[in-house]
């Protein structure tokens, strides 16, 4: 008697194969990854408009140069995510239509002002730290497209994340100025960076399935911990004051400990009533009505070419 299909999935999660866009998956599996890898491609692509509103006010050429191809690397792997959405068969229309209505969501941390020169650094070194952490356990991810595409992202996001801090280090060893506005940067950024993670372990909706079939391969609250030990040397480097007064290292625990996140402003905010979220969610639906008749002048000379070959 041949195995099920439950089974062969079961089969391949247990023994760490990749779930390949034609092999049968269940339901949930599937809207849970179409959830999950959408969000992350949204956040990508709405992620460009606070670093992209700096590009021309970067102080020196080589910074505007630097930014630019940033953002463009953002812009590429909105691209790459979304590909491996549709191999679920979702659309790309279906996909804007749920981040434009609100069912889908894109990270939190994207709906603050970029204020300063300072935010462009500290979320680049912040901002992008947070989204490595993550993105590195998502090479392990059980489904195959999501998986290969986080091996190139992360590649690239390593280069943002060091370009952010360098920013960060220029402007801590600079004026006192400069250095102020470094803290002011981070300390805006500290909170919203964490609140990137999601909620608590127990308090999340989506977690606990999402680990059981290795799409997720680290919970919330792990890869938030990994994060803040990561950045509270690289903030002493700096010589910049702890963003949060309760950050203490706990010598039992071999880790950090932080103070609690404002849950309540991270509900307010994911749920649309954040500083910026309408402004984010208005530009987007302007880039894409004006980018319509480059995707109708892509579709008209596809169907060119179609009738040529048939002809």
């Amino acid at each position: 008697m041949s195995e099920s299909e439950q089974a062969i999935f079961d089969r391949h999660i247990e023994g760490e194969q990749k779930i390949e866009p034609k092999d049968w998956m269940p339901a949930d599996y599937r809207k849970n990854l179409i959830r999950q890898m959408s969000q992350h491609a949204h956040s990508e692509i709405i992620g460009m408009q606070p670093e992209g509103n700096w590009i021309s006010r970067a102080p020196t050429l080589k910074r505007k140069m630097v930014l630019l191809a940033k953002v463009q690397d953002e812009g590429g792997h909105g691209l790459y995510l979304y590909s491996a959405t549709e191999t679920l068969n979702t659309s790309r229309d279906e996909m804007n239509a749920a981040l434009h209505s609100g069912q889908a969501k894109y990270a939190s941390i994207f709906n603050y002002p970029a204020l300063s020169w300072a935010d462009v650094g500290a979320i680049g070194w912040l901002v992008d730290g947070a989204a490595i952490v993550n993105q590195i356990s998502l090479q392990r991810t059980s489904y195959g497209p999501y998986s290969r595409a986080m091996i190139r992202i992360c590649k690239e996001e390593s280069f943002h994340q060091r370009q952010g801090y360098e920013i960060m280090v220029e402007l801590a060893k600079g004026s006192k100025e400069q250095k102020a506005m470094a803290q002011d940067a981070l300390n805006r950024t500290w909170w919203p960076a964490l609140m990137m993670f999601g909620p608590h372990d127990s308090d999340s909706a989506h977690s606990g399935r999402s680990m059981q079939w290795k799409i997720k391969r680290r919970t919330n609250d792990e890869l938030r911990q990994s994060f803040v030990d990561q950045s509270v040397p690289q903030i002493e480097f700096l010589g910049l004051e702890l963003p949060d007064p309760e950050i203490t290292w706990n010598e039992q625990r071999g880790h950090y400990d932080f103070g609690e996140i404002n849950w309540d402003e991270f509900k307010r905010v994911i749920s649309g009533d954040g500083p910026c979220n309408r402004d984010r969610i208005r530009h987007h639906k302007k880039a894409l009505a004006q980018g319509q008749w480059v995707r109708d002048a892509l579709d008209a000379y596809h169907n060119k070419k179609s009738c040529e070959s048939a002809a």
